[in-house]
């Protein structure tokens, strides 16, 4: 299939688009009707180095591109936008066209819109998405600067079951769909972002590189010191220790900090959309450190996904 045909194939796939995108792919450039305030995120994902077309099909590659790259939305309470995508395909690849229909499945979940991209060749199959997330005002997001001393530490869901996946698939070895699913399809928490910035959080980021990297830019941007329990973290089932929840990487659930007297509003705003909360850690004093305990007290040393 030449360029121009896979492009008309792909506009053919997305289908019509919501209201708010008067002009999508096929112009020099889309135009989007604007709300107050504007977020943007860019993310890429490179085979062999965030995926491998060896355990994932084209499909699961286009989901979890976009599914990485609107967890950064969620994780700053903005609603859901628009998606640019641009395609590196190597001249071995024929699934251009499954790639575009798991980004847009993920998308019509959610209300977001592919509004435009660009396909290339290039020697290894590489997308990069960037993403738009809009709000009425910008005091309605959420930073991952606000946190303050006397905070709790919360976060979403179960944690490392991507990871585990990823380990059972890299070994060949057969794993069960849940832990495959949560590392080839994450779910970004639009509706759980937006729900949680409305009940208070102080500050909250999407965990891509594990507690115990993820943590540290919340402390470290706003400050203060986080103590994380690992007796606490929700371990997924299959996964076999808080040590190893805390470090895999690639959960994509919401990481965030909020006054003690919000606790049951967060607790009943996360449940309306799906979710449920745990409470893992405090927030204190302190010069944006992260401080990691044992289930006795003792300090643990441990450190999540490093992309460089």
């Amino acid at each position: 299939m030449g360029e121009l045909e896979l492009i008309e194939a792909i506009r053919a796939a997305l289908g019509p688009y919501p209201s708010r995108v008067l002009t999508g792919p096929g112009d020099d450039a889309s135009v989007v009707r604007a709300d107050n305030v504007l977020v943007t995120s860019i993310d890429t994902v490179v085979d062999g180095v965030h995926f491998s077309l060896a355990t994932h099909s084209p499909a699961d590659v286009g989901h979890k591109a976009l599914a990485t790259a609107l967890s950064d939305i969620a994780a700053m309470g903005a609603g859901p936008g628009e998606a640019y995508v641009a395609v590196v395909l190597p001249p071995d690849f024929d699934g251009a066209l499954e790639l575009v229909e798991g980004m847009r499945d993920l998308a019509a979940r959610h209300g977001v819109a592919m509004a435009g991209g660009d396909v290339v060749s290039g020697p290894a199959l590489a997308i990069t998405v960037t993403v738009t997330g809009w709000s009425g005002a910008a005091d309605r997001l959420v930073y991952r600067s606000g946190a303050q001393p006397g905070d709790l530490l919360g976060v979403t869901g179960e944690l490392g079951g991507s990871g585990k996946g990823l380990r059972l698939l890299n070994a060949g070895e057969s794993a069960p769909e849940s832990l495959v699913q949560r590392h080839r399809r994450p779910e970004p928490l639009l509706a759980t972002g937006l729900a949680l910035a409305a009940a208070g959080v102080t500050s909250m980021i999407d965990l891509s590189d594990g507690v115990a990297t993820d943590a540290g830019h919340l402390a470290r941007e706003s400050g203060v010191l986080i103590e994380v329990r690992l007796a606490d973290l929700p371990v997924a089932p299959g996964v076999e220790s808080a040590e190893f929840a805390a470090t895999a990487g690639d959960d994509y659930e919401l990481l965030f900090t909020v006054p003690p007297d919000r606790r049951d509003a967060i607790e009943r705003v996360a449940a309306t959309t799906g979710t449920r909360v745990t409470w893992l850690g405090d927030v204190r004093p302190g010069g944006g450190l992260v401080e990691i305990r044992a289930p006795g007290g003792a300090l643990v040393d441990l450190s999540g996904y490093e992309h460089l």
